[in-house]
């Protein structure tokens, strides 16, 4: 019995997570996203390599989604509608709410953008129809044989890390995660579990951050110094996680300050988005949830809707505009007019994907290709800061050495991050480690239990004290240790037609009619 790992996406990069795996004959597909930088057939995970006659209802046990972001569900409407999916899908409740409203925005933003429409509203409504939500720690049964139960991830409100056994053989999904809390949501969570393999994700695979007040204060000085000095911030984020984080944090600064500078949603995405926050606060923080009964934190008190007209409005203004990764629609319209003025800054507050307009920028960046018939002067201040909600190297090993299973693959993340994390597990937890790459398979025989009856003989050896008696040389009036090293020895049997069986050594003989010889 083996589990097999196939790596549809996010295989030495960042982007369109996809893997299916097959334990014990029951085959899993963890995540169904999109590449944000890509607008060609690399955009979606490559479907043929699970059917190559498209049955995939047949091929696939299950589709499980970890959260709602678009490099995780951005493709689920395309696999489900237009691939033809219609088995099983289980994703967390709030994700299940959320997802309609990200993949509907990212399909205007494709509008917009003059590419061809890939699904339509309805088809993204149609698929969530097919999903079954679930809740963290639920333990639900897919078939008779294949079990999955989640686990809270902490990264947006709703993600969960995965566990899915096949009788004895077990392994955990990760999906992106963070091990420590912040002010909207808590660190990930999960049991101490007999593991096969884990999957996880390596985004900032060889980062060690630095204190998380230290970033706030970072950020904070430097929107502070832009709007005081009379310049424009932009903030390219994603509708759902980071611009909550940093909406909280700039709604209380703004508070202690006493600060009269505008701060603008760009859509009624967010709005919308927010009541759900407001909704889902049992998925929060604890802080988040021991302070609602005073102050929901989602009310923002400085925070109002974004006009296409105030794009070019005199005056400092602090501006949240979506897609995150400044990866296409309002967010990079607005930083076509803004980034080429010196007293504007834009700040990018997450990992920003390959082929989007927030990798190429750095604070040494002076001009930038949006597209091929578009180059912008960049005048204006760039600003990188981690508020990422992705874990980092030490959160990452810290849950493998947390988990200790028999197999590791890295997904989600750069190569060198990668040959990083590869190298601490083997040398330092001693655990076998893989990066894949995209379309590559892997595979790991399975762990496989068979209950054993004991003799009585080999029962009582067992119960018999080893002790040794242990004293400080050195210290005249140092008391004796007593250690009782118990170590017992038995011979496993397995008899035709019978259980298996443990004896203890001096019952062998008997067992099989033989004699002792001397030699």
């Amino acid at each position: 019995m083996a589990i097999e790992c196939l790596v549809l996406g996010a295989g030495q990069e960042v982007g369109k997570s996809c893997v299916v795996v097959t334990i014990n004959g029951k085959r899993i597909m963890f995540d169904c996203g999109m590449h944000m930088g890509y607008v060609d057939h690399r955009r979606y995970p490559d479907f043929s390599l699970i059917s190559k006659s498209g049955d995939f209802d047949n091929a696939l046990s299950c589709v499980i989604i970890t959260h709602f972001h678009l490099d995780h569900i951005g493709a689920l409407p395309y696999f489900t509608e237009v691939c033809g999916y219609n088995g099983p899908i289980y994703m967390t409740y709030p994700t299940k709410a959320l997802a309609p409203l990200m993949l509907d925005d990212y399909r205007k933003v494709m509008v917009g953008r003059g590419e061809e429409q890939q699904f339509t509203n309805e088809n993204i409504l149609n698929c969530l129809k097919k999903v079954t939500a679930i809740d963290i720690k639920q333990t639900v049964q897919v078939d008779k044989d294949l079990q999955i139960r989640a686990y809270y991830a902490g990264h947006v409100l709703g993600a969960a890390m995965i566990y899915a056994s096949v009788g004895d053989a077990a392994m955990v999904y990760t999906g992106d995660y963070n091990m420590t809390p912040d002010r909207h949501l808590g660190a990930a969570q999960i049991d101490r579990l007999h593991l096969d393999l884990v999957i996880t994700e390596s985004t900032y695979g060889k980062t060690i951050r630095d204190s998380k007040y230290a970033r706030e204060r970072e950020f904070l000085k430097a929107v502070h110094t832009c709007v005081a000095n009379g310049g424009k911030v932009l903030i390219p984020t994603f509708a759902l996680g980071r611009a909550q984080e940093l909406c909280i944090l700039l709604d209380d600064y703004w508070e202690r300050m006493n600060l009269k500078v505008p701060i603008y949603f760009s859509s009624g995405l967010t709005i919308q988005a927010n009541l759900y926050y407001k909704v889902l606060i049992s998925w929060t923080s604890q802080k988040v949830k021991d302070t609602y009964a005073t102050r929901n934190a989602f009310n923002f008190k400085n925070v109002q809707s974004f006009e296409r007209s105030l794009i070019h409005a005199p005056g400092p203004c602090v501006l949240f505009a979506t897609p995150g990764m400044l990866s296409g629609g309002f967010s990079l319209e607005v930083f076509k007019h803004w980034a080429p003025c010196e007293s504007n800054l834009i700040t990018l507050p997450g990992y920003c994907v390959a082929g989007t307009v927030g990798h190429k920028l750095s604070d040494k960046t002076t001009k930038v290709d949006v597209d091929k018939d578009t180059q912008i002067d960049v005048r204006c201040k760039i600003h990188r800061l981690s508020f990422s909600p992705h874990t980092d190297e030490k959160g990452i090993m810290d849950l493998v050495k947390f988990l200790s299973p028999k197999n590791v693959i890295l997904v989600h993340g750069e190569i060198k991050n990668m040959v990083n994390l590869k190298g601490r597990m083997e040398s330092e937890l001693g655990i076998q480690c893989y990066y894949p790459s995209n379309n590559e398979t892997v595979s790991f025989p399975t762990t496989h239990f068979v209950k054993a009856d004991a003799s009585a003989a080999f029962i009582r050896s067992t119960l018999t004290p080893n002790f040794k008696f242990l004293k400080d040389e050195a210290a005249e009036m140092a008391p004796v240790q007593v250690l009782d090293e118990r170590v017992t020895q038995g011979i496993l049997t397995m008899e035709k037609g019978q259980k298996v069986k443990i004896l203890h050594q001096d019952e062998l003989l008997a067992t099989v009619g033989t004699e002792q010889a001397e030699i």
